[in-house]
């Protein structure tokens, strides 16, 4: 009995050839009588589309396909036959070249007639149920603004290169050769938490004011440095 993941690939070679031996061991030198092979050699991560319900978690399973009879030409009637349906099946994805040399030696079989088909693997994934809202939306507005800066190290030098990060908005910037620095767009309310980087020191900063005036910027003395 198939496991359920491997179902579709066996029903689908079932049909192709009813009634034909179908394994899903790897190629063999020697098996009686005729019959298919469809070994899974790889299980890859295929990430989804990203949309406003939870995607389903999905898979791509590669399987080898060969093919085997008493004689040479009948098992290539039996892999071709194979191929065209693959080619054909709107859920495959049909790979064509040949295998490196290396991979039959490790299956201990010489090369043989095969192709590779991709199949879907797809597991959905249970919704979180949203919480209900039990006030209104209140939307506060805020203007955006430009922020200046400028980093002084001992005895008020500039510190040219220190690095000058807003973790909580992901923005970061480099000083200049005066030590300043410039955050393009900020909102203009609210406190700002600043972190500083410099010769391998660091210094978190809270900021409670606006500073869109470059003649005017926010004094950042970098006290680790004194220390």
């Amino acid at each position: 009995m198939a496991d359920p993941v491997d179902r579709p690939i066996i029903d689908w070679a079932e049909r192709v050839h009813p009634g034909l031996t179908c394994t899903l061991a790897p190629p063999a030198a020697k098996n009686a009588g005729r019959g298919v092979s469809v070994y899974l050699m790889d299980v890859l991560h295929t990430p989804g589309h990203v949309t406003a319900k939870p995607a389903p978690l999905q898979l791509t399973l590669r399987y080898l396909v060969t093919a085997w009879a008493e004689t040479p030409e009948d098992a290539h009637q039996l892999l071709t036959e194979l191929a065209f349906s693959a080619l054909g099946n709107a859920e495959f994805q049909v790979e064509m070249e040949p295998l490196p040399a290396a991979l039959w030696t490790a299956f201990g079989v010489p090369p043989v007639p095969s192709f590779v088909v991709r199949l879907p693997l797809r597991q959905a994934r249970t919704e979180t149920p949203s919480k209900m809202v039990r006030q209104k939306l209140q939307i506060a507005a805020t203007t955006m603004v430009q922020f200046y800066g400028v980093v002084l190290g001992p005895g008020d030098t500039p510190l040219s290169g220190s690095l000058v990060d807003i973790p909580a908005m992901a923005l970061s910037v480099s000083a200049d050769y005066r030590g300043r620095f410039l955050f393009s767009s900020v909102p203009s309310q609210g406190a700002k938490t600043l972190r500083v980087r410099a010769k391998g020191r660091e210094l978190t900063i809270r900021c409670e004011g606006s500073f869109p005036d470059e003649e005017e910027p926010f004094v950042i003395h970098f006290t680790p440095l004194e220390n």
